[in-house]
């Protein structure tokens, strides 16, 4: 009898490649352009992993929805053009990241995918530029769901791959991750690298220090 399909999604942005680099520079340029007072790195890492609009509404509550709009496009023309001028180095990955898909790759049962808060062309774009085109067999970006911690991404992803929720997982360093992935009936494996305090991932149904303990924590969840 052959193994099930199991289906591992990853988070991106403090979960397979630190961006955090980019996306401290790309809100301090919208919010100084829109003469926003600019927050500290801490409160703006907070809210990596929500869609845009969500983040932006989470930062300045205050501020009028003219005014989000503006930093929201602001937001994105800032990074984009952060990522032509550095290329791969303005997200690049995480040690031990490449090593970890390619092996999930190697295992003929196990898809892979992503759920992110990423529009579809900047999860286009970093895919791209470190050549990992042929790993994802489903991509969930915010441009078609709710923000995340709603489970409509991962709902997608098994739907897409025909994965039942016993056998997925979803890798993640935020709250919202673990907290998407629970709502949707899927275990959920924290990184203790990314932007939120492990403490935060309440949510999780175990922890990794590092890329090369994923293996591990597949095999204790779907054994």
């Amino acid at each position: 009898m052959s193994a099930p399909l199991r289906l591992v999604l990853f988070d991106v942005d403090g979960t397979l490649v630190d961006s955090q680099g980019s996306i401290v520079h790309a809100m301090t340029t919208s919010f100084q352009a829109a003469s926003v007072p600019v927050p500290t790195r801490e409160v703006i890492l907070s809210i990596v992993g929500l869609s845009l609009p969500h983040a932006i509404a989470r930062l300045v509550p205050d501020q009028t929805s003219s005014v989000q709009n503006d930093l929201v496009e602001g937001y994105k023309e800032a990074y984009h053009a952060h990522r032509l001028d550095l290329g791969a180095a303005s997200s690049p990955l995480y040690p031990g990241a490449r090593e970890a898909i390619e092996a999930l790759h190697a295992v003929p049962e196990v898809l892979l995918g992503v759920a992110t808060g990423k529009s579809q062309r900047g999860l286009d774009a970093l895919i791209e530029v470190h050549g990992l085109e042929r790993y994802f067999v489903t991509r969930q970006v915010a441009d078609h769901h709710p923000s995340k911690p709603h489970p409509s991404m991962v709902q997608a992803a098994l739907a897409e791959t025909g994965v039942e929720p016993d056998c997925a997982v979803m890798v993640g360093d935020t709250s919202y991750d673990m907290d998407m992935a629970a709502a949707a009936g899927v275990r959920g494996i924290g990184v203790a690298w990314g932007y939120h305090d492990r403490s935060a991932l309440t949510s999780a149904t175990c922890m990794i220090e590092t890329f090369d303990q994923l293996p591990t924590a597949l095999a204790g969840i779907w054994n």
